[in-house]
C-alpha cells in the first residue's frame, strides 16, 4: 500500500506541475499584454510606440525587405551563396537585445511573427547552402513573405501623441 500511495503522490505532483505550467502559459499569452495598443479604423491593431522605437522597428523591417530583394536577384542568377549570406544577415543572429520596456510595448503576436521571420531567414540560409535548389529557395521565400503580409495586415505602428 505504501508503494501505491508514493506512486500516486508522484503522479499528483506531475499533474500539478503540468496544470501550473498551462495556467502560467495562458496567463503569459493573454493577460500580460502590457503594450499600449488600439484598434485602428481599418481593423488593424495599432501599436503605440515612441518615434525612436518606431524607427528601430522600421529599420528592422527595411532590413528584411532589402534581404528579400537580394535573395530574389541572387536566386534568379543561381548564386545560392549570396542567397545564404543575405538570409543569414537578417536571421536570429541579427537581433539586438531589447530593453524590457521596449519589448513590453509590443504585442505578443507581433513579437512571435518577428521571431519566426528571423528563424525562417536562418532556415532559408541553410536550405540554400545544403540543398542548393533555386526552386526550394523560391518556395521558402514565398512562405516567409506570408509572415510579412500577416504582420502588415494585423498591425500598424502609431507614434505616441500622434493624432
Amino acid at each position: 500500500m505504501q508503494l501505491q500511495s508514493g506512486s500516486i503522490m508522484k503522479k499528483c505532483k506531475y499533474c500539478a506541475a503540468v496544470i501550473l505550467t498551462i495556467v502560467s502559459l495562458v496567463f503569459t499569452f493573454t493577460l500580460v499584454e502590457v503594450g499600449a495598443t488600439n484598434l485602428a479604423t481599418e481593423g488593424r491593431t495599432e501599436i503605440v510606440v515612441t518615434s525612436t522605437d518606431s524607427e528601430r522597428i522600421r529599420t528592422e523591417m527595411r532590413g528584411f525587405l532589402e534581404a528579400v530583394q537580394t535573395i530574389i536577384v541572387a536566386n534568379n542568377a543561381g548564386d545560392l551563396n549570396t542567397v545564404a549570406d543575405a538570409a543569414r544577415k537578417v536571421g536570429k543572429s541579427s537581433l539586438r537585445p531589447h530593453s524590457p520596456e521596449f519589448a513590453n510595448k509590443l504585442p505578443m503576436g507581433f513579437r512571435q511573427l518577428g521571431m519566426d521571420t528571423h528563424l525562417r531567414f536562418d532556415a532559408l540560409a541553410v536550405e540554400a547552402e545544403q540543398l542548393e535548389s533555386m526552386t526550394n529557395v523560391s518556395q521558402q521565400l514565398g512562405e516567409l513573405m506570408g509572415n510579412c503580409v500577416a504582420c502588415h495586415k494585423t498591425f500598424r505602428l502609431k507614434i505616441e501623441d500622434e493624432e
